[in-house]
């Protein structure tokens, strides 16, 4: 890179993560200092912690007052495999799934809970068209994916008056997107994507027809402890108010409240929405005016706003893979950007993270630098 001109600027902050994402503006350690380090979580000061945890996000979610919010062990991972586990079988299935973590949820319904499930799988840079799903099922997919950069455009396809329930892993899609909550049964996500929190911790929302399922039906299969909802037929109401099933890290409790508290300042779940769509506007404009580069999704309607996968295309590019980490490396040499390459089950190019707490100057000032890296590696290539 140093043969072509450098560009002038660069992002303030490198970090394009796609997980764990980039923490909040001005973020410091020493917000944490509030946190009750040697304390336990079933102590007072513990639960209030959780307890305001939850509260927070449902106000800034727009939770409907009658869902149940709970913090669950095993990140977003392990809410998703606590819904599975606990509440298929009752009905028939059908997995839609349009990138690598939804194929994840299908080869575990259909090989490790043996269901006989009807799977839909649509092709990286598209979704699965709802309008052939029978919604009378119960129905596993993910908002926006991740690896794929493809997203539900809304929820309009999914009725009202459905008999199935609706289990969708919104990780990289809560806090940045709009969530229809009437269409959703089981809403999943973890505190270390769209607010830069950190691992391990995830968090589940339960319609009331997802706990008259739970009250109402007992799976055939064996459940563990850390999936376990109910106690002799009725929800533990406690896992909802802060008693988690096991211990959190409450300096990742206090790290969450942060960035809870942060989403507040920029005017809640409006604002963060605005900057997530302001920074991946940012690429897409790039790649309008850069046809070597395009986005993965193949139409702006389902575009994520925050997981922007991108591929190139140029004649000249001979292996896209060998071509796309040799860019990524070149950017990460410069301290411009880290961890973008594409995820190892899609295809070939960039990822960029552009969520809430990405600042869009940081992506303004990236582009000029991805063409510098696109030239420098079509130059070396030659």
């Amino acid at each position: 890179m140093a043969d072509l001109s450098a560009p002038a600027t660069r992002p303030a902050n490198p970090r394009f993560s796609s997980g764990p994402c980039a923490k909040i503006p001005g973020y410091s350690l020493d917000m944490l200092n509030d946190a009750p380090l040697g304390r336990s979580h079933r102590a007072s000061v513990g639960k209030a912690k959780l307890k305001q945890a939850i509260e927070l996000t449902r106000e800034i979610l727009n939770v409907p007052a009658d869902y149940r919010i709970g913090i669950v062990p095993g990140s977003d991972t392990g809410a998703v495999e606590m819904a599975m586990w606990s509440l298929l079988g009752a009905r028939p299935v059908e997995m839609l799934a349009w990138e690598s973590f939804g194929e994840g949820w299908v080869t575990d319904v259909v090989k490790q809970l043996k269901l006989d499930a009807k799977v839909k799988i649509a092709p990286y840079g598209q979704i699965v068209d709802l309008a052939t799903v029978d919604f009378n099922s119960d129905v596993v997919f993910t908002w926006n994916g991740t690896t794929s950069g493809c997203r539900l455009p809304n929820a309009d396809a999914i009725p009202a008056d459905r008999q199935g329930l609706t289990i969708c892993d919104a990780t990289s899609a809560a806090f940045a997107m709009d969530l229809d909550w009437a269409k959703l049964d089981v809403t999943t996500f973890s505190w270390q994507k769209v607010l830069g929190g950190e691992g391990a911790h995830g968090m589940i929302i339960l319609s009331p027809r997802a706990v008259e399922r739970l009250e109402t039906y007992t799976p055939a299969w064996p459940l563990p402890k850390i999936f376990r909802m109910t106690s002799k037929g009725k929800i533990t109401e406690g896992i909802f108010v802060g008693e988690t099933i096991n211990t959190p890290s409450m300096l990742a409790v206090e790290d969450y409240l942060v960035s809870l508290k942060w989403a507040q300042s920029v005017g809640g779940l409006n604002g963060l929405v605005k900057r997530a769509t302001a920074n991946a506007k940012v690429v897409w404009d790039f790649c309008a005016e850069n046809p070597w580069l395009q986005n993965l999704a193949e139409t702006p309607a389902i575009a994520s706003t925050t997981s922007v996968c991108l591929k190139f295309n140029d004649p000249r590019i001979k292996d896209g893979e060998a071509f796309a980490k040799a860019v990524a490396k070149r950017l990460e040499q410069a301290k411009v950007a880290y961890d973008i390459g594409a995820y190892r089950d899609a295809p070939a190019g960039l990822r960029i993270w552009c969520g809430s707490t990405v600042e869009t100057a940081d992506v303004a000032a990236l582009m000029p630098w991805l063409a510098h890296a696109f030239h420098a590696e079509i130059a070396a290539q030659a």
